[in-house]
This record gives structure tokens, sequence and C-alpha cells, in this order.
């Protein structure tokens, strides 16, 4: 396998990994990078022992620039995975919420954004629309985060764009269940 070969895998990889991310669920996404890191990873450390020299050299570098991005990833996953699905799956997203009806009560409009957790204690994210981009105060501040339009204390508001954010609940707290805990 030639260097051009080698480092067209690792875009490959690395682009699969990229996928997972967006498309798979927020578990299962982790799950998937992983395992495609640990499969490249063998594959590279293989190969790396199949050559000599110089070869071997390139190969062992290539492998140590390959596992510092899928370190880099699961260290940063929730940032990277909203940003991910954002560039790939922001239109759908947008479209579906601009087309709901405006809510009766001071809420802002929403979608379910992700979800993950186990045995009935789930976990959600949900994209949220602010026209007047009010949240943009409550992004980055430290949890419980309270802001006009969400009804309830949330853990974090990430900006996506202007307007748009990704606002994420309390363990198995969700939008439209009444009450919050």
């Amino acid at each position: 396998m030639s260097n051009w070969r080698l480092a067209t895998c690792l875009i490959a990889s690395l682009l699969l990994t990229a996928l997972s991310l967006a498309f798979a669920e927020s578990d299962l996404g982790a799950l998937l990078c992983i395992g495609v890191a640990l499969y490249t990873a063998t594959v590279l450390l293989v190969r790396a022992f199949s050559k000599k020299g110089k070869q071997r050299v390139v190969v062992l570098a290539a492998l140590v620039v390959y596992l510092f991005v899928p370190a880099l990833v699961l260290t940063n996953y929730t940032l990277v995975r909203d940003r991910v699905r954002w560039s790939l799956l922001s239109a759908r997203y947008k479209a579906g919420v601009l087309a709901q009806t405006a809510p009766a009560n001071d809420e802002l409009k929403h979608t379910e954004w992700d979800i993950w957790g186990f045995a009935g204690m789930d976990t959600t994210v949900f994209l949220v629309l602010d026209p007047t981009d009010s949240l943009a105060s409550a992004s980055g501040a430290l949890p419980p985060v309270k802001a006009r339009g969400l009804p309830c204390d949330v853990v974090r508001v990430r900006r996506l764009e202007r307007e748009w954010y990704a606002v994420l609940f309390y363990t198995d707290t969700y939008w439209g269940q009444g009450t919050c805990k």
C-alpha cells in the first residue's frame, strides 16, 4: 500500500467518524467513533511493523496523528457532534422549526435535536429558534441556566449560529412535560 493509499484510507476513516457523529444516536455515535478509531489504529500498527526504515516511521507518525484526532473528538464529543450535525443537517431542522406555528405562551419554537440515555433516564437536547437572539447571553453560562422562553432551568445553552441554539435539558426533563423538575 503506497502512502497515497494510506492517506486515502485515513481520510475515509475520519469521514466515517464524522458521519457516525452526525447520523447515529449519541451513544451509538460515540461507540462507532471509538470502533472506527481502534480498527484504523490496529491496521496502521500492523502496517507499521510490516515495513522497514523510513516507511515504518511514516506509518507510525500517521498513527500518532490519527489517534490524536479521535482523542480530541471524544474529549469534546458534544461540541463536535453539535457542529458536525449542524453543518450537515441544519437545513432540514430549520425548515421543520420554521414551519411550526408560534407557541401561545412565551416559549420559543423548538424541536428535539438529540437524545441519549438508558433505562428510562433520557437526556434531551432541543434545537431552539430565538428570533430576538436573547439566548446569546445564556450561551456558555454555568448551570443551572435560566433564560426567557425556556420552560425551566437547563444544563447548557450552546449557540449554533445567530438565532439558533442547542439547549441541553437535565436528565429526565423534557420540554412540554408541564412543569420541569
